[in-house]
């Protein structure tokens, strides 16, 4: 019976008719309303002030710990690819001295331009003139135009051509003509070019 009557005092209880200065004297029911009310206030009070802030700071650590992960992975990629590149560059820097090396340096044109010319008569071509033209100047490497004009056959034009195309240095052949010229020969008009490595002196990396 006295949890029935707790109830019907709860289910009574007015609180328009509480006297707050006798609350010592006050019903059992009246007593329990007020330490609900505290404890519901101490609990909200509680999860405001220190609780929701701290599931705030988590949810930003967990944000954080996505992120980290997610870095982590990509510098553990990179670390396991490093030796790659490494293998890579260096397979570069070889490649690129090779290419280097078949690049005539600038004492070395002239003996350049007689090996064309040997080359050139060993074909069977009458050689009537290689002339070396201005330079032309890129960022890493400097052009050198070298206009050549002999006579012979079609055959002997091959043969210069592929003597030319198997130098060790590095010489490609341009703006091809021929014609006819005299007598039985024709004549051929080409362009060659080689290319040398711009020096640190004359404005190169």
């Amino acid at each position: 019976m006295a949890l029935q009557d707790t109830i019907d005092q709860l289910s009574n209880f007015d609180i328009n008719d509480v006297d707050w200065s006798r609350i010592g004297v006050w019903p059992l029911a009246g007593r329990m309303f007020v330490w609900f009310v505290i404890i519901a206030a101490i609990i909200t009070g509680a999860y405001f002030g220190l609780i929701k802030d701290k599931y705030t700071d988590l949810d930003r650590h967990a944000a954080q710990e996505v992120t980290l992960k997610q870095t982590f992975q990509q510098k553990a990629l990179q670390a396991a690819k490093l030796d790659q590149y490494i293998e890579l560059m260096a397979q570069m820097e070889t490649d690129f001295e090779f290419l280097v090396s078949q690049l005539p340096a600038k004492t070395e044109v002239p003996g350049l331009l007689d090996d064309i010319d040997e080359k050139g008569r060993n074909s069977g071509l009458e050689i009537v003139s290689i002339k070396l033209q201005p330079e032309s100047v890129g960022d890493v490497y400097v052009e050198l135009p070298i206009d050549i004009i002999v006579k012979g056959t079609y055959h002997n034009f091959g043969t210069f051509i592929s003597s030319v195309a198997g130098m060790s240095r590095i010489v490609t052949l341009h703006d091809y003509s021929v014609a006819q010229g005299d007598g039985a020969a024709l004549q051929m008009v080409v362009r060659a070019k080689t290319y040398r490595y711009l020096s640190i002196d004359e404005g190169g990396q």
